[in-house]
């Protein structure tokens, strides 16, 4: 949860100078034109955030076991060979790690 504050008072108050060292309760407010989010709304703002980061975990993960291939050389190769080893890669890994359902 205390990944996203900065971003959460960012997102709330997009001018706002603060300080804070990790929690939503240390937060010193610097800005005095700025209005200071209450307690509750950072708080909602995280959840809302760290909601957002939960649903992309799937993509995360596609993406890493992705960048482990070297799919030009898969496409060139299935192409020379009239393979298609690079799609079955991907769709195993596509199947392995689903997109959840909205």
């Amino acid at each position: 949860m205390n990944d996203f504050i900065l971003e959460a008072v960012s997102n709330l108050s997009p001018n706002a100078i603060i300080s804070h060292t990790g929690t939503i309760g240390s937060i010193k407010w610097i800005s005095i034109e700025t209005a200071e989010p209450t307690a509750s709304e950072l708080e909602a703002e995280v959840t809302r955030l760290q909601a957002v980061y939960d649903s992309q975990a799937y993509a995360r993960t596609r993406k890493a076991k992705y960048d482990l291939l070297n799919q030009d050389e898969m496409r060139f190769d299935d192409q020379a060979n009239s393979t298609t080893t690079w799609v079955d890669t991907i769709n195993a890994i596509k199947t392995a790690h689903p997109k959840p359902e909205e």
